[in-house]
Order: C-alpha cells, then sequence, then structure tokens
C-alpha cells in the first residue's frame, strides 16, 4: 500500500490484479455524512459509490456493472468495472478482494468474520489477492469471552490474554480460505487520532472505510 492525496484528502491505496482498492483517512470527512469530497479527489462520480446499511453480518450484495443497492448488507461485490463498492468502518477492518470473478470490499468487525464473511467474500470473486485496511491494533481492542472463544479455532497467536489482534484473525481467515497475497495497512485506528475516527476512542459517529473497483477492461 502507498499513500496518495488530492484535493486535502488522503488515503491508502493498494493495487490489487485488475482493481484498486482505497482506504481513506479522516482528512475526506466522514463517509457517513458523504462521500463527494472524496470522490472527486479520486477522480470518480459520486453516483458510482455503492454502500449498504451495515448489520455487522455476512451477507453481500452483488453489482454487475449497473449501481444498485441492497438495504442490508456487509460486503460489496463487482462483476464488472463502473461500480466503487464502499464499506464504513471506525475500528472494523475494511477488507478488499480481487480474483477472476470481480473485487470485493467487506466490512469486518469481530461478527462479521465470525460469520464467515471472508469466506463469502473469497467465494463469490475466486480471491487470489486481499488488501487489510486500518482498524483498531492489537494494542487498543480488549474483548471478552464472547469474541475470544469465536476465533479459538484459528490457533495461538490471535489474542494475548483479552486482547485480540482483528487483523490476525483476518489474515488467517484469508489463508483458510485460499487467498495467498495478503497485505495489511497495520495502522490504529485508535491510536491514530490524526489520521482515523475510532467508535472506541471518540464514541462518536464519523467513519472511513474501504473503497474498491475494478479497472476498465480488466475483470
Amino acid at each position: 500500500m502507498e499513500w496518495r492525496e488530492s484535493d486535502g484528502a488522503r488515503w491508502l491505496e493498494a493495487e490489487l490484479p485488475g482493481a484498486t482498492a482505497v482506504f481513506p483517512t479522516r482528512s475526506a470527512g466522514s463517509l457517513k455524512e458523504g462521500h463527494a469530497r472524496l470522490a472527486t479527489a479520486l477522480g470518480l462520480a459520486p453516483s458510482q459509490i455503492v454502500s449498504s446499511r451495515q448489520v455487522h453480518g455476512a451477507e453481500l450484495a452483488i453489482h454487475d456493472g449497473v449501481a444498485t443497492v441492497a438495504e442490508e448488507a456487509d460486503g460489496q461485490v463487482l462483476r464488472a468495472p463502473g461500480s466503487v463498492g464502499l464499506v464504513y468502518t471506525a475500528d472494523c477492518l475494511p477488507v478488499a478482494l480481487a480474483g477472476p470473478k470481480g473485487a470485493a470490499i467487506l466490512h469486518c468487525g469481530w461478527r462479521g468474520l465470525a460469520a464467515g464473511i471472508v469466506a463469502h467474500g473469497v467465494d463469490a470473486v475466486e480471491a487470489t489477492t486481499a488488501a487489510i485496511g486500518p482498524g483498531i491494533g492489537p494494542c487498543c481492542y480488549e474483548v471478552g469471552d464472547e469474541v475470544l472463544n469465536a476465533f479459538a479455532g484459528l490457533g495461538p497467536g490471535i489474542a494475548a490474554g483479552r486482547i485480540l489482534d482483528l487483523a490476525e484473525v483476518a489474515r488467517r481467515l484469508l489463508e483458510e480460505a485460499g487467498v495467498e497475497g495478503i497485505e495489511t495497512a497495520g495502522l490504529c485506528t485508535r491510536c491514530e487520532e490524526d489520521l482515523f475516527f475510532s467508535h472506541r476512542r471518540d464514541g462518536g459517529p464519523g467513519r472511513q472505510g474501504g473503497l474498491v473497483w475494478l479497472e476498465s477492461g480488466e475483470g
């Protein structure tokens, strides 16, 4: 991933096979309040961007080149160029995927990860490559027994006491699903106050997120 900046907005960008993933910072404003500024900085039309109400589940919205809207979904799957998938995050992970059947962007909190959203997304696009964006880090994510037990089967190294490494959980689930190329931002949204909104730190409505789109002629 590399840093990019335009029109006062700054973001991390990952190049995936036939697709581009973007993880914006709070410099683009809260995406829940509007994403026109970010779209302009990225050279996109706001009308291209598709998102859904997120419910911390594993449902995916499928787009076949037309900007349709699914009322509730925690992942956006793109089968053809044209639409730009968006998920909102504050401490949860945005995870971008790319493969022969398209690209996807997933909203990965612990509940979605436990519900199987990674495997669903990988299957949907036959993903070979993934980019895990910024989320709450192992420095800050204290959880209870319910959360720890949900991922106990992933083996040692995902938690230290009650501190869970959410990005490592996502990485192992991606590997289990057959994804070989995995890139991780390694940035904690709770620690990096100048860069990111954080629900645990702020308790407010501010959201950044993750976006993905297929390059024209690819997919």
